[in-house]
């Protein structure tokens, strides 16, 4: 079986057939993760997840001139545009509804365990984007952690070796980042 990053150096080499396998090979994977992050969005939701890894398909498929490195930076790169298509799909909705008022604010912790165990509670992902765009600008390393855990369906495990670093330090991340981001979010409108 070829690894991500042969494909990805054979995509960026014009391959254009390599990128093809290499949906092939992760399509389900970002279909599980699609499925995961709607389940914290509301039951209502109208982008299904079928729909979501085809947009971020053709977002990454716009990337090739961004160079896609390895395993990490793909799964990188797929989280942000899973991120960014949800931002836009609420922004959208939201304007559709001339300020959402059914919208519940919900902590980051709360949400990840509430989407872990199925649950809907219908949240504002756009607060969560400008939080952990906040955070992103005092603690990048951090936001990292949750852009691969939330958005990516990551596991601990996954993410320190994405990350390249151990499983205790991802812990660690991720608790200062869920308290970090339930202070703003708390604290905010």
């Amino acid at each position: 079986m070829e690894d991500i990053t042969e494909l990805l150096d054979r995509w960026h080499a014009g391959d254009a057939a390599a990128f093809e396998t290499l949906v092939e090979r992760v399509y389900a994977e970002l279909r599980r993760i699609a499925d995961g992050v709607l389940r914290g969005e509301r039951a209502e939701h109208t982008l299904q997840p079928t729909a979501l890894v085809h947009e971020a398909y053709l977002r990454l498929t716009g990337l090739r001139e961004l160079k896609l490195q390895n395993r990490r930076h793909f799964y990188g790169a797929a989280a942000k545009a899973m991120r960014r298509i949800l931002v836009d799909h609420a922004r959208h909705r939201r304007a559709l509804k001339r300020g959402g008022a059914d919208v519940r604010h919900v902590p980051i912790d709360e949400a990840r365990d509430a989407v872990e165990a199925g649950l809907d509670l219908g949240f504002d992902i756009e607060r969560l984007d400008q939080a952990l765009g906040a955070l992103a600008t005092v603690a990048p390393d951090k936001a990292r952690v949750v852009e691969l855990r939330y958005f990516a369906g990551l596991s601990v495990e996954e993410t320190a070796s994405l990350l390249e670093v151990a499983p205790a330090t991802v812990k660690r991340h991720w608790a200062f980042a869920r308290a970090w981001l339930y202070r703003e979010l708390a604290d905010s409108p």
